[in-house]
């Protein structure tokens, strides 16, 4: 995400949740020293006819939607007042319009439950499908979120670690985005002891169960290792399902940093239970980070 001269882009629809986006992703955008990008993206003609758009020289859509990222573009600026912004506005479908643009993308910042459906977080969303097939890590700001990245808005960040412990690229984004806030990082490590390995040994019941919370340890230990000195980690091994745990750890946090899978070629969304799950019910904002199989 900190890649030199790559915007970070913002969804906009003109509804108050995206326009919250707009406010937390030019406080992440200045944390960063990256350029700010405002996209609108909409198939206008599909609802008002190709006659009525020649008939008026310009879809009245289209007059709405370069109102909108206009007004997103100075709501921007009067925040951050040195920032560099740019604005489009797309004819297109706006799941394939963000998926596009995070090609080229630091990150990619959406709002939920917009207007118009382009930020929508209900069944077949447009932030589920860009969530799930970005090649950026993807930010949906939840709807009860305070919007607030400055530092000290809570301080505390929590991140997921999964099987790939310190090859995660959902924990080098979290690190990264903790050292900027000079926030806490809670590292969250869930397990489970599967049925199955149970014993009726008297002497040797919880041993399948130590063992789980061992791996999950050691894990946390390593990540303790490899990380750059002045950030504050915190290591946390709970006992239960990946998704209630992260759920539970995203109370009075600033961000709940996830990884989601990416298989080329594998058919459907590649978004996970665990991130599927987060998205729909996080108490703060989520960053979904694509992680190379």
């Amino acid at each position: 995400m900190s890649a030199v001269g790559r915007p970070l882009v913002v969804g906009v629809d003109g509804s108050e949740p995206s326009l919250r986006a707009v406010d937390w992703a030019a406080d992440e955008a200045a944390l960063r020293g990256l350029p700010l990008r405002l996209v609108y993206a909409s198939l206008w003609e599909r609802y008002e006819g190709e006659a009525l758009s020649r008939d008026l020289g310009k879809p009245s859509e289209q007059v709405r939607a370069e109102d909108i990222v206009r007004a997103a573009a100075q709501r921007a600026q009067l925040r951050r007042a040195d920032m560099r912004i740019s604005t489009d506005v797309l004819f297109e479908e706006p799941e394939y319009a963000l998926v596009r643009e995070g090609r080229d993308a630091a990150a990619l910042v959406l709002g939920t439950r917009g207007r118009s459906g382009f930020v929508e977080m209900l069944l077949g969303s447009v932030s589920l499908t860009v969530a799930a097939y970005a090649d950026c890590p993807v930010i949906v700001l939840r709807g009860s979120h305070d919007n607030q990245v400055r530092v000290g808005a809570r301080g505390r960040i929590v991140v997921g670690v999964g099987e790939k412990g310190t090859d995660s690229a959902a924990l080098g984004f979290a690190i990264e985005e903790a050292g900027l806030r000079h926030a806490t990082l809670d590292l969250v490590r869930a397990w489970r002891c599967p049925a199955h390995e149970g014993t009726d040994h008297p002497l040797l019941v919880d041993e399948p169960a130590r063992l789980h919370e061992r791996h999950a340890a050691q894990l946390l230990e390593q990540a303790l290792k490899d990380a750059p000195p002045g950030v504050e980690l915190r290591p946390r091994t709970v006992e239960g399902p990946a998704r209630r745990v992260l759920l539970a750890a995203s109370h009075d946090a600033d961000l709940l940093v996830v990884g989601a899978q990416r298989s080329p070629g594998r058919p459907g969304l590649q978004l996970g239970r665990v991130a599927h799950g987060v998205l729909h019910h996080a108490s703060c904002a989520v960053a979904v980070v694509p992680e190379r199989t």
